[in-house]
């Protein structure tokens, strides 16, 4: 069973086109059955990432293929998985 600090410790890469989103950041979780529904991975930095971030990956639960020792392999669209966060 993987806890959340294990998932942390994860780089997450998209087995499409060899995308490295990062590590894993927070998990979204179904409250009612309290499944995991998604991973989020932080998004590309503003300026060399000085001031935050705007946008994350979220990547859908069924988009994970496989959960290595240290890696996280998934099959998505970057573009589709990458989301805005509204000011």
């Amino acid at each position: 069973m993987a806890r959340m600090y294990d998932l942390r410790q994860k780089e997450v890469i998209n087995t499409s086109d060899g995308t490295r989103f990062g590590f894993v950041d927070d998990i979204e979780l179904c409250i009612k059955t309290g499944k995991v529904i998604a991973i989020i991975v932080p998004g590309p930095g503003r300026l060399l990432g000085m001031f935050g971030r705007d946008q994350e990956y979220r990547i859908g639960w069924e988009m994970i293929h496989k959960i290595g020792d240290d890696i996280i392999l998934v099959d998505c669209f970057t573009s589709k998985v990458l989301i805005e966060h509204e000011v």
